[in-house]
């Protein structure tokens, strides 16, 4: 028998059989649980749409004990949901760094109390930003491994059996992906410490532009589009600041944009209550428009979305 190929899938066990020391039960939901991860002795990691309770919260670990827990905070957009167990009892997942493109990946699951479950598959393609049903998704990995069921909230890991994200199925039929355990770390620390994700805004109605060549020049590098502002509301961060509609907004703290999504991923909850530089264009000049970041409000957020949860893209 081919010596590597047996090296091969001892290595793939024994990084299951690491990993799933990490992996845990969550019964969340009437039908069948789902997975989790530990990310510190007492908050799991699982995915949001797998949690359609508040209260009565079940984890299962891998000795076979049951832990309670609460529901620490959640984040539909990015489908992430922390739970806090009643006791310190979980062992931490060790992470790993990003994902290559072709990298053989181990999906992990513990949907029913029979044991951890796990498919092979590579990992096809690295996305984001992206739109997703009921917010964004920064970064993604997509994966050709088995989505079996249950397995939503379970761990990509690598062959050494470190996490390289955690594994969703929530964002639509046929799309199984998993976000990268250095996104989804920083957004469930930030879920365990507010219960929410903090994103800001500047209050604008904007639209995509292309840049024109001249103005390109005296941007000193290429970018072909720009975000026009048509609008400012009232009472806002922009309203604020001395940005002028007409102005096209080409970066913000030094990060270009160049469209929607772009903006948005620039917003992020550390720049709330801070002074920003943005960069606009002005009459075809590069020009710093100061601007202190506010915290996206809540009705910003419905107002901006039809009854789907689809987001209209015009007011950041």
């Amino acid at each position: 028998m081919n010596t590597s190929l047996v090296e091969l899938s001892n290595a793939f066990a024994e990084a299951v059989e690491k990993a799933g020391l990490s992996t845990l039960l969550v019964d969340g939901r009437d039908r069948l649980p789902a997975s989790g991860i530990a990310i510190t002795p007492d908050y799991v990691l699982t995915a949001n749409h797998v949690v359609e309770r508040e209260d009565n919260l079940n984890i299962l670990l891998p000795d076979g004990s049951q832990v309670n827990a609460s529901l620490a905070g959640r984040d539909p957009g990015m489908d992430l949901a922390v739970l806090k167990l009643e006791k310190a009892a979980a062992t931490p997942a060790e992470t790993a760094l990003q994902a290559r493109v072709g990298q053989l990946a181990l999906a992990l699951g513990r949907p029913s109390p029979g044991g951890i479950e796990t498919s092979l598959g590579v990992v096809s393609a690295i996305g984001g930003p992206v739109r997703t049903p009921f917010g964004f998704l920064e970064r993604y990995y997509r994966i050709d491994a088995s989505p079996y069921p249950g397995f939503s909230g379970g761990p990509l890991v690598d062959a050494e059996g470190k996490v390289l994200g955690i594994n969703t199925s929530g964002f639509g039929p046929g799309m199984f992906v998993s976000i990268p355990a250095a996104v989804a770390w920083k957004m469930a620390d930030e879920l365990a410490k507010h219960g929410s994700i903090h994103r800001g805004y500047l209050g604008i109605r904007s639209q995509v532009v292309e840049i024109p060549a001249a103005s390109q020049l005296t941007l000193a590098r290429k970018q072909s589009s720009g975000l026009l502002v048509v609008g400012i509301d009232a009472e806002t961060p922009a309203a604020k600041s001395n940005l002028l509609v007409g102005d096209i907004l080409v970066g913000v703290a030094g990060n270009p944009v160049s469209d929607h999504d772009e903006l948005f991923v620039a917003l992020t909850g550390d720049m709330i209550g801070r002074s920003t530089p943005v960069e606009v264009l002005r009459g075809g000049q590069p020009q710093m428009v100061n601007i202190t970041i506010e915290g996206r409000p809540i009705e910003r957020e419905r107002f901006n979305r039809d009854p789907h949860g689809r987001s209209h893209r015009r007011s950041h």
